[in-house]
C-alpha cells in the first residue's frame, strides 16, 4: 500500500458535536458528524463511533478542541524562574489558584516567547488526552495533534493580524476566547461564556477592552480588533471601543469544517 493512501483525519469536539472530516488539497471534507451531550467523554465517545463507521485503519488524527474543553491563562515573567520544570510550576500553581486542586491533573502548554515577556498558557484534562491516544489507537491512527481552536486559529491566522497591538477573538457556540497584545506583548487572555450572536461577542470584547485599559488615548495608539467567528456571515460587526472589527475565516462556511480550517490545509 502506498503511503498516499494514508488518510489524515481531522475532528472537530465541541460539547454539543462532534465532527470528522478527511483532510485533502481542497480542504477537510465532512466524513461523519453526531450530537453529544455530557461534557468531552460524550463527546470523545462520539468520536469512536464515527471512526468506527469510517472504516479508516491507516493514517494521523489530529483533534481540534472547543475552548469549552480548555483552560487559559496569561503567565507573568518572572526573574527568579531559572528552568522549563519551574515555569511549569509556576504556571500550575497559577492554574490551582484559579480552578482549585482539580488542576493539579492538567496538562500544561506554554508558548515560548522571549525573555521579560508574559506567556499565554493553555491546560487541557490529561483524562482527556490520554482517553483520545486510546481511541486513535484503536482505531489504527496516529494521534498527530491535539490544539484547541483558539490557539490553532490564532496560528493559522496570526500573519494576518496586525504585528504588535491587536485584540483576537475566536467566537464558537457558547463561548468567545480572546487574546489581546499590547507594544507586542501579550496582555490578557480570557475563555467565556457567550450567546451566539455578534452583538454579544461585540458586548464580551467591549468589557475585555474595558478591564484592560484598550481604547484609553493614553494607553497608545487604539488595537486592531480581529474577530473570527465560524459559521458566521462576513457582514459587519458592532463596534468595539470605537474600532470596526475585521472579520476573518479561514473559508468553508459551515462552522465545524472552519474549525477544522484551522489545522488542516
Amino acid at each position: 500500500m502506498s503511503l498516499l493512501s494514508r488518510d489524515h483525519l481531522v475532528t472537530v469536539l465541541a460539547p454539543t458535536r462532534v465532527t470528522l472530516l478527511r483532510a485533502g488539497r481542497g480542504g477537510p471534507a465532512p466524513c461523519g458528524a453526531g450530537d453529544c451531550e455530557g461534557g468531552w467523554s460524550a463527546a470523545v465517545d462520539a468520536l469512536q463511533g464515527l471512526l468506527r463507521e469510517a472504516g479508516t485503519r491507516r493514517g494521523g488524527l489530529t483533534v481540534v478542541l472547543s475552548s469549552h474543553f480548555a483552560h487559559f491563562r496569561l503567565v507573568p515573567w518572572s526573574d527568579a524562574i531559572g528552568s522549563p520544570a519551574e515555569l511549569e510550576t509556576f504556571t500550575r500553581i497559577g492554574f490551582e489558584d484559579i480552578y482549585g486542586p482539580i488542576a493539579a491533573g492538567w496538562a500544561l502548554r506554554i508558548s515560548p516567547e522571549a525573555a521579560g515577556r508574559p506567556r499565554v498558557a493553555v491546560a487541557v484534562e490529561q483524562a482527556l488526552l490520554e482517553r483520545l491516544q486510546a481511541v486513535a489507537q484503536g482505531a489504527g491512527l496516529r494521534l498527530e495533534s491535539v490544539q484547541p481552536h483558539l490557539m490553532a486559529a490564532y496560528n493559522r491566522l496570526q500573519p494576518r493580524l496586525a504585528r504588535d497591538n491587536f485584540v483576537f477573538a475566536v467566537a464558537e457556540p457558547g463561548r468567545c476566547s480572546v487574546l489581546l497584545a499590547r507594544a507586542g506583548q501579550w496582555l490578557s487572555v480570557r475563555s467565556s461564556a457567550s450567546a451566539d450572536s455578534e452583538r454579544a461577542v461585540a458586548a464580551l470584547l467591549e468589557r475585555e477592552c474595558e478591564l484592560n485599559g484598550i481604547g484609553d488615548p493614553a494607553a497608545g495608539p487604539a488595537p486592531a480588533v480581529y474577530v473570527h467567528a465560524p459559521g458566521h456571515a462576513a457582514g459587519a460587526w458592532p463596534t468595539v471601543e470605537g474600532i470596526a472589527p475585521q472579520a476573518l475565516a479561514l473559508g468553508g462556511g459551515d462552522t465545524w469544517q472552519d474549525m477544522a480550517r484551522a489545522v488542516a490545509s
